[in-house]
């Protein structure tokens, strides 16, 4: 059945669950928001939300390195005790992002860390594609919000799709593990190396 977006957005403000898991819900539900809610919880999701501002100063500093060995990452991933950092589950999930960030190239973790520079510069760009594609200047901001959501999916880490299940985002992902683990886990920070691609100050340090 179709779900709205709307409604999935009112499951979102009462569970805090994550969008797509939302929605998973609903559809499980056949729009219901109360069974909604109980399928949330069966799986542990909903309670996750509440575990969000716990503070994380535990964890790994995990690595992959692709096949070929022309793409590297290093990754922080942080939870609340040494005890969950140390179990196959956790180590699990930090492979896994390490292998998101090697696959899919984000530039940020989160679109709050997204620079108000880089925003701008999309904004302007989805701008006059839109004007370059005739659209009418009632809407063009409208097209451009919609344009500007579609680039945080693409360089904001959480917002990516998981690439071993693309139904289902990274945030989502860290979700279900927070509901396994018990526990609140985050993000600190990534890097990702690509033989012979340096930055504009790395090759000034290189001469």
């Amino acid at each position: 059945m179709e779900i709205s977006a709307q409604l999935v957005k009112q499951l979102r403000e009462r569970t805090g669950a994550g969008m797509m898991e939302c929605k998973k819900a609903l559809v499980e539900s056949k729009g219901d928001l109360g069974e909604a809610e109980v399928v949330l919880r069966k799986h542990g999701i909903a309670s996750a939300a509440k575990k969000s501002t716990r503070s994380t100063k535990q964890g790994v500093i995990g690595n992959y390195i692709h096949a070929g060995a022309q793409i590297g990452v290093l990754i922080e991933v942080n939870c609340e005790s040494d005890f969950v950092a140390r179990t196959e589950a956790f180590q699990e999930l930090v492979k896994d992002l390490a292998m998101q960030v090697a696959a899919a190239d984000p530039q940020f973790v989160r679109r709050e860390d997204v620079t108000a520079a880089a925003i701008e510069k999309e904004k302007d760009i989805a701008r006059a594609r839109a004007i370059g594609e005739g659209k009418p200047e009632k809407i063009l901001e409208k097209i451009v919000e919609g344009r500007l959501a579609k680039y945080y999916e693409e360089v904001c880490l959480m917002e990516q799709p998981f690439i071993k299940e693309n139904t289902t985002t990274i945030a989502d992902l860290i979700k279900t593990k927070i509901a396994k683990l018990g526990e609140n886990i985050s993000v600190a920070r990534f890097v990702r190396f690509k033989v012979g691609d340096m930055s504009a100050s790395e090759e000034t340090a290189a001469e």
